[in-house]
């Protein structure tokens, strides 16, 4: 059986993967939106495309939080105080069938 306690500094040190692309593209869609909605809370307002617009970008948002945010409970590790991995079995098993274990 493989030791899967971590030092104390290990514990301290989160080790997160970030693809830089996807988070300037993440940054600009939500600029955007955020764009609309101040446009939308103005007296202008917002006319048919912007809102059609402003729902896509909404929704193309929401799908990228739904991945990034399952792709990171894949990754996680649980450790206990003592260093003892305490990961879920279900997380494990995910990640085994992906080969990340």
């Amino acid at each position: 059986m493989a030791d899967n306690s971590r030092s104390e500094q290990e514990h301290k040190e989160a080790k997160f993967i970030v693809d830089e692309d996807e988070q300037a593209a993440n940054q600009a869609l939500r600029a955007r939106i955020n764009e609309l909605a101040a446009k939308q809370k103005s007296l202008k307002g917002l006319n048919e495309a912007e809102k059609l617009e402003q729902k896509q970008l909404r929704q193309q948002f929401l799908a990228n939080f739904r991945k990034t945010f399952k792709s990171q409970v894949e990754m996680l590790q649980v450790f206990d105080e003592n260093g003892k991995e305490v990961t879920p079995k279900k997380v494990i098993d995910v990640q085994k069938k992906k080969g990340l274990r």
